[in-house]
């Protein structure tokens, strides 16, 4: 047992870049028989455009991707999502060592603010448990926040509750096209938000149950700018939820600071909605109007679909702007759809 031991150790020294210097590709592992132990040292090690593949575990850490880290990507390497995790527990309201909180954004347990991002076969938790913590109020926690641009998330897991996803941008009028394919994400309040443009393609979205009869949440938080015509789409995806009959909404306008320049645009099509959702699936938030918002479904299925004043419905016509490829296209032609 030890020789073996010795022996993987040695090999990981020997591939394991001089000190200072980055890597193409690097491996993390938690029983020492890669690179790195903690994927925050792959990151740091790795040049731009380098893979960090990061073995079977749960990593409990909580992990950045500047900027200048651009075109790297993260990688399971068993395929199988649930096999890799990244895990925190910060929330809002929880407290720093020098007292202060953190913050709905500092809560994050995974920060990506590089262009060119990629995450395949891998978990990112916000694991806060609210019941446990009844002094924390401020209970927004943020499994990932994204602010780069080209990025593709495939095979990837997103679990927390309030705030999971934090789909957003660089800056204001800054662009941030995002693609999610093959992804499951799971949340109850505003659990999908931000101001980038982000298409959930072919996702698995669970709704939780919040234990309540009449509002257990909101899909989605859109503050998209009003220049932008594309902001949430989520298309051929199934939403699932365990909670009770028509107590979850598609979504409410997110203004930030009361900015109205924040113009939600959300598209649900072709995705299959239970039961759990509203008749009237849009509502207002902090006094601005769904109906001032851009809230739109198209040829959606399942026991929560349906139509009506309160549920705009797209032509075939305007749905032929509203594909995945035009949300992504961008300047630069930009398709990562297949």
């Amino acid at each position: 047992m030890f020789g073996t031991l010795l022996v993987a150790s040695v090999l990981a020294s020997l591939a394991a870049p001089p000190a200072g210097a980055a890597a193409a590709n690097v491996v993390v592992a938690k029983d020492g028989s890669g690179n790195y132990q903690t994927v925050q040292a792959g990151i740091n090690a790795v040049s731009a455009g380098g893979t960090v593949s990061i073995k079977p575990g749960t990593y409990r850490e909580v992990v950045s991707v500047p900027s200048a880290k651009t075109g790297i990507t993260l990688r399971g390497t068993t395929g199988n999502a649930a096999d890799v995790v990244i895990d925190h527990d910060n929330a809002s309201g929880t407290k720093k060592p020098d007292g202060t909180t953190y913050g709905t954004s500092g809560s994050a347990t995974a920060t990506i603010a590089a262009n060119g991002f990629t995450a395949t076969a891998l978990t990112f938790r916000n694991s806060f448990d609210r019941t446990a913590h009844p002094e924390i109020k401020d209970t927004q926690a943020v499994a990932v926040k994204t602010t780069g641009d080209r990025m593709v998330f495939d095979n990837v897991t997103f679990l927390g509750h309030q705030d999971t996803l934090y789909a957003d941008t660089a800056a204001v009028g800054t662009t941030g096209r995002q693609y999610y394919r093959n992804c499951s994400i799971s949340g109850d309040v505003d659990f999908l938000f931000g101001r980038a443009t982000a298409v959930f393609d072919r996702a698995t979205i669970t709704a939780l149950d919040r234990g309540s009869s009449s509002n257990n949440g909101f899909l989605t938080a859109a503050s998209t700018r009003r220049s932008n015509p594309y902001g949430f789409l989520v298309v051929g995806s199934k939403v699932l939820s365990p909670a009770a009959s028509a107590s979850f909404y598609l979504g409410r306008p997110w203004h930030p600071s009361g900015d109205v320049d924040a113009v939600a645009q959300v598209l649900f099509r072709e995705t299959s909605l239970p039961a759990a959702i509203k008749p009237a699936p849009w509502t207002d938030m902090s006094g601005f109007s769904w109906k001032d918002a851009r809230f739109g479904e198209y040829r959606n299925t399942g026991p929560g679909a349906g139509a009506g004043a309160d549920r705009p419905q797209l032509s075939a016509a305007q749905a032929a702007n509203y594909t995945p490829q035009k949300y992504l296209a961008g300047g630069d032609g930009w398709n990562p759809v297949h």
